[in-house]
């Protein structure tokens, strides 16, 4: 099929989640009537709300066009265009990894999830604090997947440089300042062996903590030694900076600070106190 086809198809589906959002969470001034004008312009034919069921069957959207902290199983929309955080992170990377890379891991936990009868109606970490019962595939593309959804959302073009409110509060709090908790964080992303990932996560107590996971592991899996609700994750396999830095992943870290999305940090933080 023609890749530029397939590239406005997936610009379409993109729209059309969120205006599939604002009729539903009211975002939009006259959501519905814009919702439903835009949609027959599409070629939908939605003429009314009883539609909907039979064309998400075929049209599957994930859970996070409903919530900004749950996951589907299917991959989202790339939040921004490839070359979004240059130069940061370069456009053909970017492009790599959430066409190639982040897609696999999608494309492979829909088999997983086939094959071990999941619900896919129900998010994404239902399993993963359950993982150690699925087999290692979903454990790897279960993980990849809602590693790198997040991951997505957790970079912008042109970051705040540091949160604010109470979570700048917290970090001062438990690390001493906001400085401190960045080396602490880059050291964790720097000296995790191999491939993985550097976390910021809330504890069960609420205590902020550092750490990092190998491979596409995550502190919401049963198997994890570092276990919380992710704040903010940093992934470190060579795929998602090895264009750019070669061999310099100290390098890719102190970039990637400019880029990162602390107001949605900042929101999962607030709701998960």
């Amino acid at each position: 099929m023609d890749p530029i086809y397939l590239l406005d198809e997936h610009k379409r589906l993109a729209k059309f989640n969120l205006q599939l959002q604002n009729f539903f969470m009211g975002n939009e001034k006259n959501s519905r009537r814009k919702f439903l004008a835009n949609t027959a312009k599409a070629g939908l034919a939605l003429t009314s709300l009883t539609a909907l069921p039979s064309y998400l069957a075929a049209h599957p959207v994930t859970t996070d066009f409903l919530s900004s902290y749950s996951t589907g199983f299917g991959q989202d929309p790339l939040p921004y265009s490839f070359d979004a955080l240059e130069p940061s992170i370069d456009a053909k990377t970017m492009e790599i990894h959430y066409t190639k890379h982040a897609a696999a891991y999608a494309k492979n936990l829909k088999e997983a999830a086939d094959a071990e009868k999941i619900d896919t109606s129900k998010p994404l970490e239902d399993v993963l604090k359950n993982v150690s019962k699925y087999s290692a595939k979903m454990r790897n593309n279960g993980g990849g997947h809602y590693n790198h959804e997040l991951f997505w959302k957790l970079m912008k073009k042109n970051g705040e440089g540091k949160p604010s409110g109470k979570l700048l509060v917290a970090i001062e709090k438990e690390f001493g300042s906001f400085e401190t908790f960045k080396t602490k964080f880059a050291e964790a992303g720097k000296t995790r062996f191999g491939s993985g990932w550097a976390w910021l996560l809330s504890g069960a107590d609420k205590k902020l903590i550092i750490g990092s996971t190998p491979n596409q592991d995550n502190p919401l899996m049963d198997i994890s030694e570092v276990k919380g609700y992710p704040l903010l994750g940093l992934d470190v396999w060579e795929h998602a900076y090895y264009l750019k830095y070669q061999n310099k992943r100290p390098d890719y870290i102190d970039a990637w600070w400019s880029v990162v999305n602390w107001d949605f940090v900042q929101q999962r933080f607030e709701k998960n106190l």
